[in-house]
């Protein structure tokens, strides 16, 4: 039969036994035929469970007399039966220790060192020493080695992804591949338009493992053409694209935009890891998508007790970084103190730390869990895993005490002992915005004259650091800042730059919308100074008026 016809038969059946009883009825076939057989076959009797048929398939004459002829003629076969056949059959889960095995690849090999393997050869053999071998197989870099001596520009997408592949492998020596890794980064950069969903995960994951921070028009150009796959994404190809716009701190709107469209509507058929990366991807890039969120919060409700503890933890602690509470709050909540009943001492302790500190940074109070949290126990195990009780993990500890002092009144049990305790808040994700804060003191000085009536960068006794403080006596008299007696009012200045707030909203972000609730209940009068206030403020005057009316709305007065 002719090829392309046998071909064009083969691939329109749909079950082994179709394609046993097509076999049967050719009285001759090249091998390449034979190998195209067997890899039809691994696709329609091989799913994400492995083999469905076993029995069916393994035990079938035909597919045993195909094996034969390839286990003892393998001198003769093609390169493209040869290799065809080796990646079918591993596909087919055939034992590595057998006969059969041993032989196609000792005849592989033999082919490699000889240096008769064409790109695509070299690539598919590459793809089966990989899946058979894993990462430790010695043969990879020799196949590398042969494809640096190619034209680079004349590899196809699947081949530009499998040497992208198997350099991941080879990755502690991707100085020595620099230079073949800049001729694919420059070519594939060229083909990016060209790159199904598979090809661009495989390429992104490929540049994240392989640290190619200096291909950024290469990760802009698959970053902007990962949008178009999102809804053909596998779970694991989507945290590979997740993956790479976290590492190169890539920013896509139109990503988010579709990613808001998609997860809601899939999010029940999504693996919880993959939800997770989403969760995560939103928490680090702090993107407010509320479809997302209230998506995720469905699902927590729904399928909690089938996730790991990690998991749990990666879907509730971007809801208290982004200070957001679901709809479904009471429910979602619910479900989650259940579960920590359930797994409590199946944690980590800094996940479980990390949690519980989440929640109450919206305002959601763990008391039936904080004498375990605040027990010499836990901050023991605590200590014990490595980075052990660092500035995070204590600022969370002091943190999660200081809000069952100021918010908890009913809270009698265990408190957290004053060497666990630190005297200044570790808040990465709030620093200051150096140049707002200039300009608000430029405001305060012409507003109030003098220097001396407000101080910045103000440590309390009370964990948080003010970022503008401003003293007043018992008339309502503005007192000089380094003044201790008659001080009867505080003014806290929060200059709240653009990363205290979630991206693109005037939503705070959890740590400081919980500090700002805590000088309040430590007895600051807190105003607020947002950026998007006062970032068409233009002149000095029009900024002091601002603070004025901000601080002061009716009066104020300077002392003598």
């Amino acid at each position: 039969m002719d090829e392309q016809l046998f071909f064009r038969k083969l691939n329109s059946l749909c079950t082994s036994k179709e394609i046993f009883d097509f076999l049967s009825s050719l009285a001759i076939m090249s091998d390449t035929m034979a190998s195209g057989a067997l890899q039809r076959i691994s696709e329609v009797e091989v799913d994400d469970s492995g083999l469905k048929n076993p029995e069916g398939v393994l035990e079938n004459e035909i597919f045993r007399a195909l094996c034969f002829q390839f286990e003892f003629e393998s001198s003769k076969l093609s390169n493209t039966g040869l290799l065809n056949a080796l990646q079918a059959l591993i596909k087919l889960h055939i034992d590595p220790q057998s006969t059969l095995m041993a032989n196609l690849l000792l005849e592989s090999r033999e082919r490699l060192g000889k240096g008769q393997l064409s790109v695509k050869n070299l690539c598919a053999l590459g793809e089966s020493l990989l899946e058979l071998e894993g990462p430790n197989c010695e043969t990879l870099e020799q196949i590398v080695n042969h494809m640096q001596e190619t034209d680079v520009e004349k590899w196809s997408p699947r081949e530009m992804m499998m040497v992208y592949k198997m350099l991941q492998v080879t990755a502690q020596k991707r100085e020595q591949y620099q230079d073949l890794l800049n001729r694919m980064n420059s070519v594939t950069l060229a083909m990016v338009s060209q790159l199904n969903s598979k090809f661009t995960s495989a390429v992104l994951n490929s540049l994240v493992v392989l640290h190619q921070t200096q291909a950024v028009p290469l990760v802009t150009a698959l970053c902007k053409h990962s949008v178009k796959h999102i809804p053909y994404f596998t779970g694991d190809e989507l945290v590979n694209v997740l993956e790479a716009f976290l590492y190169f701190g890539h920013r896509e709107q139109t990503f988010t935009e579709v990613l808001e469209t998609h997860v809601p509507e899939s999010i029940f058929t999504m693996h919880p890891q993959t939800v997770s990366k989403v969760m995560q991807y939103c928490c680090r890039k702090r993107i407010l998508s509320k479809p997302i969120f209230d998506a995720a919060a469905e699902d927590f409700i729904s399928n909690a007790d089938s996730f790991s503890t990690d998991q749990i933890a990666e879907y509730i602690v971007p809801f208290g970084t982004l200070n957001y509470l679901p709809p479904s709050a009471s429910s979602f909540f619910r479900k989650l103190e259940t579960v920590l009943h359930s797994r409590f001492r199946h944690f980590q302790p800094r996940t479980l730390l990390k949690l519980l500190h989440s929640c109450v940074l919206i305002q959601r109070y763990p008391v039936n869990f904080l004498p375990k949290i605040f027990s010499p126990y836990f901050l023991q195990q605590l200590q014990a895993q490595p980075p052990g009780l660092d500035r995070i993990a204590t600022s969370q500890l002091t943190q999660l005490f200081l809000t069952v002092t100021l918010e908890c009144p009913s809270y009698e049990g265990p408190r957290l002992l004053p060497k666990y305790q630190v005297k200044a808040c570790f808040m990465p994700d709030s620093s200051l915005d150096v140049h707002l804060l200039k300009r608000v003191k430029t405001g305060l000085l012409r507003l109030l004259k003098k220097r001396i009536y407000f101080a910045s960068g103000v440590s309390t006794p009370y964990f948080y650091t003010v970022d503008i403080e401003i003293k007043l006596d018992e008339e309502g008299f503005v007192l000089p800042a380094a003044q201790c007696e008659e001080v009867h009012r505080r003014i806290a200045l929060c200059v709240d730059g653009q990363n205290r707030f979630c991206f693109n909203s005037h939503n705070l972000l959890g740590e400081e919308a919980i500090k700002q609730r805590h000088l309040q209940l430590l007895g600051y009068e807190v105003v607020q100074v947002p950026f998007f206030e006062i970032e068409s403020l233009q002149s000095c005057r029009k900024l002091a008026d601002y603070l004025h009316k901000k601080i002061f709305p009716h009066t104020y007065k300077l002392s003598c």
